[in-house]
Formats: structure tokens, sequence, C-alpha cells
């Protein structure tokens, strides 16, 4: 899908409404998502990143009804996963001897994608791209989120390409964020932050410090996913720094998996004790077994505090519970407490897989857990009653 942005820059990219999961099934898009890539004309022209590969043909196709392609004077590469490359081989077969404009790391990611010699320029930060009236400024961002990123400003549109930063996963018929729905925007905005970039957060707020260094008159966002930052784009960055600055909001997250329930109506009266201590506190329950991963770690990511909670199989915990604590340890968070729970019939290994888990994913554990054996009685359900009062204590 081609259209017009201003007299010197088309939208070449391709919107997918059907898409539901990413990076393999790692991650969910409920609202599909968009390959985003742009052909600038000025003396020369620019092509920025293309789509992922699946959509190729359709692609060849439509920047064909704009455009000649052996008019294409550069390419600039911002990232070399296949959503953003897919489609180059193809291209590339068509104009073999364009210049490829990427990072040092970018021809590494290429060659190694797709086993090919192209006309390579390997770019620095601060280093330009004349364009004839205006130019590109490169900015590389090294592990936002992989090695090879960098972004790219256009002078003159006063337009950031941020590759992956400031992306979210939304297929939309408007494109621009004054035109879509604020909330949902921002929510896939901090669901993309959290599953994606929040490893990463310390990058992200110094190379936010690097670029507002460099004094360039932004006006405009344009990432590599979602919809583009036309209105007031400084928003999505203060974001950002929100997000990467050891973000929590005032909720407890409780995620546990059970078996015959008992774990579950641990969960539910943990839930009732920190409610009965803290009014104010908001409190998620979720079933890990039944809720969309890539949810979970937004829910955790948004909070003070998480609560695991699993029986105990094997010597250890459910599958579930145990892909998501591990999915938490890559995310790099901070300054968040957790506690685990759990029932069990003849051996309690459940809790120290669960704190063990915590803890390697960064949380502060506060207490060693409840736990109760086979299905808890009266007397069960008070003692996590009591512990839901003590951690909500511990986490105001």
């Amino acid at each position: 899908m081609a259209f017009k942005i201003n007299d010197s820059i088309a939208y070449t990219g391709k919107i997918d409404w059907e898409l539901r999961k990413f990076h393999g099934s790692q991650l969910s898009t409920h609202r599909g998502s968009s390959y985003n890539s742009f052909l600038i004309r000025d003396e020369k022209t620019v092509l920025i990143d293309s789509v992922w590969t699946p959509h190729t043909a359709e692609f060849i196709r439509e920047l064909k009804k704009i455009i000649d392609l052996n008019e294409i004077d550069y390419i600039v590469s911002t990232h070399a996963e296949p959503d953003h490359s897919g489609a180059l081989p193809h291209l590339m077969a068509a104009i073999p001897d364009t210049p490829v404009y990427c990072t040092k790391n970018g021809v590494k990611s290429l060659q190694g994608y797709y086993h090919k010699d192209w006309n390579f320029q390997p770019v620095k930060t601060g280093e330009t791209l004349n364009l004839g009236s205006k130019e590109l400024i490169f900015v590389e961002a090294p592990m936002l989120h992989w090695p090879d990123t960098m972004m790219a400003f256009l002078t003159g549109d006063n337009i950031l390409f941020s590759s992956d930063v400031f992306g979210q996963h939304i297929a939309s018929e408007y494109m621009y964020n004054d035109l879509e729905n604020e909330f949902e925007v921002y929510s896939e905005a901090m669901n993309y932050y959290a599953n994606i970039v929040a490893p990463f957060s310390k990058k992200a707020l110094s190379k936010i410090d690097e670029f507002d260094k460099m004094n360039l008159p932004l006006e405009m966002i344009f990432p590599a996913h979602g919809i583009l930052w036309r209105n007031n784009p400084r928003e999505i960055v203060d974001k950002y720094l929100e997000w990467a600055n050891g973000y929590k909001e005032n909720q407890v997250t409780i995620v546990y998996e059970t078996m015959y329930n008992s774990t579950r109506k641990l969960a539910e009266a943990i839930a009732a004790g920190i409610k009965d201590s803290d009014s104010d506190v908001k409190i998620k329950l979720f079933n890990a077994a039944k809720t969309d991963t890539s949810d979970l770690v937004t829910e955790v990511f948004r909070s003070k505090a998480m609560l695991a909670g699993s029986p105990n199989l094997n010597g250890g915990i459910l599958n579930n519970m145990a892909a998501l604590l591990e999915e938490l340890a890559g995310m790099s968070l901070t300054g968040k407490k957790a506690g685990a729970f759990g029932s069990y019939g003849w051996s309690p290994a459940n809790i120290k897989h669960l704190n063990s888990g915590l803890e390697n994913a960064g949380f502060e554990l506060t207490g060693k857990g409840v736990k109760t054996t086979w299905a808890p009685d009266e007397k069960a359900l008070g003692l996590a009653y009591d512990f839901g009062k003590e951690f909500a204590e511990a986490v105001k």
C-alpha cells in the first residue's frame, strides 16, 4: 500500500491486518501491525527499509506503481530483521548496484540473512547522506533492540525514522497518531516497549539523551511498525523516558497456574488480604495457562509488585509459570517486589523454584512465600489472607 505523506515522501510499507503472532510465536499482536517503508524524492531518491518477506511481491508491485526501480539512488536499512529487510533480495536483484546504507553491524546481519555482498555503505552517528535540498543524518542505536539498529533524521521535513524505537503493533487505515484512538495507541506502545525494548532501558535513556544533545528540530517520528507520530511526537519520547526509568504503577499483579484450583483459591485469598490492607492499590489476577504471555509481561512491567503461584510438579512448577519467569528474567526489571505461593502434595519444592525464578528476574523477595498441602482449608486460606495483608504493607 503506497500513499502520499507530502510532496516528497511516500509511504511504501504494508499494513498487516491479520498478524496475530510476531517473532515466531513469541509476541502477540492483537491489533495487527505494519511494516513501514518510505520513499523520499529530492535530487536523489532514497528508499528507507522494506517489508517482511511474505509481502515481497506486493511491496515490489506497489513500489513500481510510483517509481521506476532504476530511479532509486540509495537504500537505507535501519535494521536487518526480515520484517524490515525481507524484500531486499528481490529488490536488489532488480537494482544490484544500488548503495545500501546501514551500520557496520547491519552489513554483518544482512549478509548473515541473505548471503549477498551488496554495495554496502557502512555509516556512523553524525554521518550524512546528501539528497539535494535535504540530507539524512544517521544515528546509530545499538541494542535498541539489535546491535545493527540505527535511526535516520531527515532535515527540512524534520522527521526521525526511528526503526523499532517508538513503534507499536497496530494495523490502521489512518496511520497517524492524531487520527487513532489515543488509549489504544499508547496501550500498544507500552506493550511494545515492555516486550521488546524494556531489556534495553538503559540504552534507551542514553540514546534519547544523545539525540537531544544533537539539537535537531524534531517534528515527526516515523517508526518501523505501527502508526506515525506526527502530532506532538515528544509525547512518546517522554513516555520512553518514563518507562525506561524504573517505571511502576500502584498495581500488584498476581499470576498463578493451578491443577485442581487449590493454588487459584490461595491467589484469591491473597488478593482479598491485599485489598483489605490497601484499598487504593490495583490488583489483577491472571491464570498463566489462560492468559497471553505478552499481556502478562506488560502487566508485570507496569506493576510495583508481583506474586507468582504454582503447585508442585515433579519437583518443580507448572510449565506456563516457568515460561513466564524465564521471559521476565530477560527484561532487566528493577525496583519491583515479589512473593511466591502454591499448593503441594508431598514436596514443597514449588516455592523454592518460584522464589529462585523471581530473584533471577530481578525482583526483591518479601518473605519466603506461603504454601499449603492439598486443597486449602479455612486455616490455609486464612494464612494466605494474612500473607496478602503483610505483602500489601511491604510494598506500600
